[in-house]
């Protein structure tokens, strides 16, 4: 099967097929579950796989631009460390962030992105929303995540 035949087959691909592809491709598991942001870094991959991946002067030219625009970078890793400035949500959360939080023995982890909160490839519109689907019981978002202290009853 030809690389384009391979990645329009992942193109409609559930979350699930998404994530074993990506390990399969990357030996750890991805930081979102983003079914499209999935499909792009594993579609990625395989064209690197078959075709190689950007020149030296290529990858030497975006960690210049990437300490123009002063934002945080691990070399070794060659990532971004930290979502971009100024580009927030109401509540202050800024696009790329991810929450994390323990709840009944599972790692729950939800990346604030454009349009609202990704949780398990849905996208939310609210923290009180993704809140309830995990839960089952209204919250307040901020309050579930950490993000705002419980008041105490005077």
């Amino acid at each position: 099967m030809s690389i384009a035949q391979q990645i329009a087959t992942l193109r409609d691909a559930p979350t699930k097929v998404l994530v074993e592809h990506y390990v399969d491709l990357f030996g750890h598991e991805p930081r979102f579950r983003h079914p499209r942001w999935l499909f792009k870094k594993v579609a990625w991959k395989l064209q690197e796989r078959e075709h190689g991946g950007l020149s030296k002067t290529a990858k030497r030219r975006l960690d210049e631009l990437i300490v123009e625009v002063g934002r945080p970078f691990d070399e070794a890793a060659r990532t971004i460390t930290a979502p971009l400035h100024g580009r927030t949500k109401p509540g202050g959360l800024a696009l790329g962030t991810t929450l994390v939080r323990e709840w009944h023995d599972q790692e729950i982890r939800v990346c604030v992105v454009e349009g609202g909160f990704e949780h398990d490839g849905i996208v939310y519109r609210s923290l009180s929303a993704v809140a309830k689907a995990i839960t089952g019981a209204h919250w307040s978002g901020m309050l579930f995540f950490g993000l705002r202290k419980r008041k105490k009853a005077t």
